[in-house]
């Protein structure tokens, strides 16, 4: 941070001489039009007003154009001591009012400007008293120039440290970029627009306006009414020329924008709808290819994912000889419920890609136990009954560098509570009734239900009749009861399913 202090000190005596230089070339624009009617009658008593009065006139001129150097210096050091702070709060002021520093010493550079024009006024009504002047002529002449002098000022000050600001100190002060952390609310495309549109489109038409005014004055030629109306035409047409920049502009960065956001949030499917013979339009069909290629990278890293997963629990069961089959089973037979359920699309997604993980614990309950074809002992049980806690450890390992959280979160769900019971009988937790996350809800109706209509070494498959009326006969103590009538009322695509392997 003091190594950037240092430099910054340099950048803001920079900028304050080109503000200095910027004020005073302004100060030449009523050289390349001719002074104002001087030698008008109108103008003679103000001329000596300004005579007699010259050394405070002149006193208050400098006093007036020393303002905005104090402004930028008291800016300066404001900024330099938030930088020397150290805090978090002070350094994220310094790099605000460091990012902002073009268009700050841009304003402060006219305030001179202003300050002048007020001590003109106050200048015109007091000369006003003791001499005959035309006090709105003079004073609209006055401010006609010394607003094109502001302006100019303004324009080539700004371009001059937004361009260095841009090109040469912002990248090596932040080479990493990311400035919206610093100052979220940046200047927006069309506030650019109307700046740019200052020098091109406004300048040019007030210069000319006050060339012509001057030159009619000077050879008392009266002011036609067409050139007026010309100009103003003109002024009309570049502010309109202005609106529809800014929104040629302006619309597609805002839904290439936009669709960025879409994109960093996790929906890859997502296009960016802009069709022009341009740069935008190039640039978003190549936004759209990187999306497209993106979405099917995912999935194939997805499918590869889930496939992994698959081949572990079919790893698993494959030393389990009561359950061969199990898991394709239970995993289609969630497909087929999650299908008839009225839940958010992607929380059923989800809940169906974690269903084949919920043996995974079995990987850590030694053979004798998980081969066993009777019935376990008190131990032996308490053994198979630590596979959810297990399988909801090596979940979360497993799933450690996946960026879905949601779906990490009910894939270890499914894997640590599916045994858990609605009366809470259940393990490993006793976890009761609500407490139960609804997809190892889901996971415990397909587990039974499979285990009912499945031969196993111990026992034979149940009728499709008698595995129902066991659920129907365990809703409020095994299951829940609301899902587990929509389960039974889905008898009819589970019976489809489960004949389809026969």
């Amino acid at each position: 941070m003091v190594k950037n202090i240092k430099k910054t000190v340099w950048i803001f005596l920079l900028y304050g001489l080109i503000d200095a230089s910027s004020n005073f070339i302004s100060t030449l624009i009523p050289a390349t039009n001719g002074t104002p009617a001087l030698r008008k009658v109108y103008m003679q008593g103000w001329m000596e007003f300004l005579a007699k009065h010259d050394l405070i006139i002149n006193i208050v001129t400098i006093f007036c154009f020393i303002i905005p150097t104090i402004l930028c210096v008291c800016y300066s050091t404001r900024i330099i001591h938030y930088g020397a702070t150290g805090t978090n709060k002070p350094a994220k002021s310094f790099d605000r009012g460091f990012i902002n520093m073009p268009l700050v010493f841009s304003v402060y550079g006219c305030t001179g400007w202003v300050l002048y024009l007020l001590f003109e006024l106050g200048a015109l009504v007091i000369a006003g008293r003791t001499y005959e002047i035309q006090f709105m002529k003079i004073a609209s002449t006055s401010a006609m120039y010394i607003f094109l002098e502001a302006l100019f000022s303004f324009t080539l000050s700004f371009s001059i440290m937004e361009t260095l600001h841009r090109r040469v100190f912002l990248p090596k002060f932040y080479p990493e970029g990311k400035l919206s952390r610093f100052y979220p609310k940046r200047p927006s495309i069309g506030i650019l627009f109307l700046i740019f549109y200052i020098s091109i489109g406004l300048f040019p038409v007030l210069f000319m306006l006050t060339a012509y005014t001057t030159v009619t004055d000077n050879y008392g030629i009266p002011l036609d009414n067409k050139i007026l109306v010309i100009l103003a035409f003109l002024l009309a047409f570049s502010i309109l020329i202005l609106i529809i920049f800014t929104h040629f502009f302006a619309e597609p960065l805002l839904k290439l924008k936009k669709g960025t956001e879409r994109i960093k949030e996790g929906d890859l499917s997502h296009k960016v709808d802009i069709v022009s013979n341009d740069s935008f339009g190039e640039l978003a069909d190549t936004f759209n290819d990187m999306t497209v290629s993106l979405d099917e990278k995912t999935k194939r890293l997805i499918a590869m994912q889930n496939s992994v997963l698959t081949g572990m629990a079919t790893m698993v069961e494959s030393r389990d000889n009561s359950t061969g089959g199990h898991i394709r089973r239970t995993s289609d037979c969630v497909r087929v419920f999650a299908s008839t359920l009225d839940l958010p699309q992607a929380f059923l997604e989800n809940v169906v890609k974690a269903a084949p993980m919920h043996d995974l614990g079995k990987i850590a309950v030694p053979d004798a136990i998980l081969q066993k074809p009777g019935k376990f002992t008190d131990e032996e049980y308490e053994k198979m009954k630590s596979h959810s806690a297990e399988g909801a450890r090596i979940v979360e390992n497993v799933l450690s560098e996946v960026d879905d959280l949601e779906f990490k979160k009910i894939a270890i769900n499914v894997a640590h509570y599916h045994h858990e019971k609605w009366d809470g009988s259940g393990y490993p937790d006793h976890l009761h009734g609500q407490e139960i996350p609804l997809e190892a809800r889901i996971m415990a109706l397909a587990d039974v239900f499979d285990a009912l209509v499945s031969k196993r070494c111990y026992k034979d498959s149940f009728s499709y009749d008698k595995a129902f009326q066991i659920i129907e006969e365990s809703l409020e103590t095994h299951f829940d009861p609301e899902l587990g009538k929509q389960f039974i009322a889905c008898r009819p695509k589970l019976e489809q399913l489960y004949d389809s392997y026969n």
